[in-house]
């Protein structure tokens, strides 16, 4: 499936040696009430974030590995979702 929900805004980190790009949102969100424009968090990866559904990385937010958020989950703050670890349904990260 092709990507319509985010982009990569060419803003770029590295923390703890793994390379994260920061996200921009190409389409509304309503359940997080994100609107085109709104910048995100950040992904090691862009499989990290699902395109369908209303799941969204915000704020400071990273998700790194083979990690991945989907469904509606909505991880935000200052959190960092890693590994093998699966964000989904309404869950909710902060």
């Amino acid at each position: 499936m092709s990507n319509t929900k985010f982009e990569f805004t060419g803003e770029t980190k590295v923390v703890l040696g793994v390379t994260f790009k920061r996200i921009r949102a190409v389409r509304d969100i309503v359940r997080w009430i994100v609107k085109v424009g709104d910048l995100g968090g950040w992904l090691a990866q862009e499989s990290s974030l699902s395109v369908d559904g209303n799941a969204w990385v915000d704020d400071n937010a990273r998700v790194a590995g083979d990690a991945r958020v989907a469904g509606n989950a909505w991880v935000a703050g200052n959190a960092w979702v890693d590994d093998n670890a699966r964000v989904a349904g309404d869950a909710r990260v902060a």
